[in-house]
């Protein structure tokens, strides 16, 4: 009886959920699974955007590039950090004649939101040959609301930084961050000892701090909980699940704690060309893409530790 009435609390959440967030075609055709199954190896795209700054959507850049790939079982997840810099080869959409340019690029050349998105997701396709389950697009200020929910995360900073938007000064040692704080430090880059790669490890960990918090004030269990927070993000994030209901997914992924998380960085390195400052792969990625799209995940994050990150 109590599983039962845990189903009818889920489907009602997710029909609030789907009433509160708004349901797109994220992927390039090219770059979607035509058949997503949950209880498979699953990939996810998660692309996050500034939009909480000053300016048209359409003059921004995507600001974080996540790939997510989840094996089957659900039982663990690999958060795949895509350079922002990374020099890629953009296809030809909208009037944007293509070529060789920085892959954050892409979302603006295809003009911001979910046509960015699209052509992103094409772009990656192309470099990686990695097909996705689904996406989201996620605006910075849904992030913050999330975590002031949450009561905010515990961050332990590494080293000290000055941050670029707000002059506030992180020191290093664990400190409780609320969603204003936890954003601004995950977004600075400037003046760390390895730049971009140092940003991306922290927004990993913020996601990582995110799951603690919630598994500690028993999110799952707590519906009322559970629907502030599906309220509070719905005007901030655009999904699209590749026409698999929420339920089902909520239920693949029941087993995945936040221990269970693995930050990977692209294997690759700075290189400037041309007077501008690009990333590039190491010998195309190092098998990585191609340990991603087939189910040998782990087998590739035990043989090359040196690119997980800790969270």
């Amino acid at each position: 009886m109590l599983a039962g009435l845990a189903v009818v609390g889920l489907r009602a959440l997710t029909d609030r959920y789907d009433r509160a967030v708004a349901d797109e075609q994220l992927l390039d055709p090219s770059a979607r699974r035509e058949r997503t199954d949950p209880d498979g190896p699953l990939n996810y795209l998660l692309v996050g955007t500034d939009r909480w700054q000053s300016g048209s959507a359409e003059d921004r850049r995507s600001d974080t590039i996540l790939i997510v790939h989840v094996p089957s079982g659900g039982r663990e997840a690999y958060l795949v950090s895509v350079p922002r810099d990374l020099l890629v080869a953009i296809p030809a959409r909208n009037g944007h004649p293509g070529g060789p340019d920085k892959i954050n690029a892409a979302y603006e050349h295809g003009g911001g939101g979910i046509g960015g998105t699209q052509l992103l997701s094409a772009t990656l396709v192309r470099l990686t040959g990695i097909r996705f389950d689904g996406a989201a697009l996620v605006d910075f200020s849904g992030f913050r609301r999330v975590i002031d929910l949450l009561g905010g995360v515990r961050m332990c900073v590494d080293t000290e930084v000055r941050s670029i938007h707000t002059d506030r000064l992180f020191s290093p040692g664990c400190q409780q961050m609320d969603g204003g704080t936890a954003l601004d430090y995950v977004r600075q880059r400037y003046g760390l000892p390895n730049g971009d790669y140092d940003r991306q490890v922290h927004q990993q960990q913020l996601l990582r701090a995110m799951l603690d918090r919630a598994g500690q004030t028993a999110l799952v269990t707590n519906p009322v909980k559970l629907d502030q927070l599906i309220r509070a993000v719905g005007s901030s994030l655009t999904v699209d699940t590749n026409g698999v209901p929420l339920e089902d997914l909520l239920i693949a992924l029941r087993d995945l704690p936040a221990g269970a998380l693995r930050g990977v960085r692209v294997p690759s390195g700075p290189q400037t060309i041309d007077s501008v400052s690009y990333v590039v792969l190491n010998n195309g990625g190092g098998g990585l893409f191609e340990a991603v799209r087939g189910t040998r995940m782990t087998e590739w994050a035990r043989a090359n530790p040196r690119w997980i990150n800790p969270l």
